[in-house]
């Protein structure tokens, strides 16, 4: 069988520098296609040439462009990693679906407004192109196994789901997908939350709150808790609290007081790359790719994104209505960006 190609939008200044590498997301990209036999990466793109060049020389791309629509023309790619600020994944995506690829693996968070995540998801849906978005923590060991202890009763009923992270939107599209990973995706029903905004933050070219609260009733009778910013409670990114006990994960420890614990017991998984953030953005890769290639729905499908995006959004829009939001949210811009009346910002300013 030939070997899928792959193409990379999005290089970073960081691939100037070969020792900073693991720190830009386009890097692990492309070393999660090129640690898989059936993938072959031939190329990258960015509108700075010193950086599409730079990327090219340090993984032996054959090409690079500074056109993305040039080099999607051209190289026919079976697969296309979008790795831009998410102010860009939009057009990027819609034209790589429109233009034949079978599939395209963007970063999150995924769109800065809700109308433009749905855009994206329907252009994708349309042209039946899988859309997968990179939260990759589906795939950490240590959440995978608090996932397992949940699912199997170790805590009795799930009852509560709480989360804590710095905010809302770029962090917190990783900790909202993973309240939906734990309630095995169960829907939302309602959303009602309040934020504080008080500096001048962003991150990515996105306005930031200082400090958020958002509250999730779902379809099944769980109730999550996300805490942003300043004042987060300390001791545990994620808890469950169950009917007859609970869990806590602080990265890279699971401790459980469950059904049969006497005490609180402990579980701990080394801060290694194999099994560490990283990683799992090839895990996630391997995952899509056989769903490329099975017909499966991918474990970073764009459906179970877009949930974690409608959550994120009407966070924000209730505290612009100052009251509940019942799902699904029927808005399409950015509620903040809209309260403060402010376009992008940016460099990367995280408040």
């Amino acid at each position: 069988m030939s070997k899928l190609k792959a193409v990379i939008i999005g290089c970073g200044r960081s691939s100037l520098d070969p020792d900073s590498r693991d720190h830009g997301i386009s890097h692990t990209h492309v070393l999660g296609y090129q640690a898989l036999e059936s993938v072959k990466v031939v190329a990258c793109a960015d509108i700075v040439k010193e950086y599409a060049e730079a990327y090219a020389n340090l993984y032996s791309l054959p090409k690079h462009y500074i056109d993305y629509k040039e080099m999607v023309e051209k190289e026919q790619p079976d697969i296309v990693s979008v790795c831009t600020w998410p102010g860009l994944h939009a057009k990027m995506v819609i034209h790589c679906a429109k233009a034949g690829v079978r599939a395209i693996h963007c970063e999150k968070p995924m769109a800065t407004t809700f109308g433009d995540a749905k855009k994206m998801k329907a252009a994708c849906d349309k042209a039946g192109v899988q859309l997968t978005f990179n939260h990759q923590r589906r795939f950490e060991p240590q959440y995978a196994h608090a996932r397992a202890l949940v699912n199997q009763g170790a805590i009795g009923t799930l009852q509560r789901i709480e989360v804590f992270c710095g905010n809302l939107y770029d962090w917190g599209t990783h900790w909202f997908d993973m309240m939906n990973f734990y309630n095995n995706d169960a829907p939302a029903n309602w959303v009602m939350g309040q934020i504080d905004a008080r500096s001048d933050g962003g991150v990515f070219g996105v306005r930031m709150e200082d400090q958020g609260l958002s509250q999730i009733s779902f379809s099944n009778g769980v109730h999550g808790l996300m805490f942003s910013g300043a004042g987060q409670m300390p001791g545990a990114e994620h808890r469950f609290l169950g009917s007859e006990g609970y869990i806590d994960v602080q990265m890279p420890v699971v401790r459980i007081r469950g059904i049969g614990d006497k005490n609180l017991r402990e579980i701990t998984y080394p801060e290694k790359k194999n099994i560490g953030a990283w990683s799992a953005i090839t895990f996630g890769i391997k995952d899509l790719i056989h769903g490329l290639e099975t017909g499966r729905e991918p474990e970073l499908s764009a459906r179970k994104a877009l949930a974690t995006t409608e959550i994120i959004f009407a966070t924000y829009e209730s505290s612009r209505r100052r009251g509940r939001v019942d799902l699904p949210l029927d808005i399409n811009d950015h509620p903040l960006h809209q309260m403060m009346d402010v376009g992008e910002v940016g460099p990367d300013r995280k408040g």
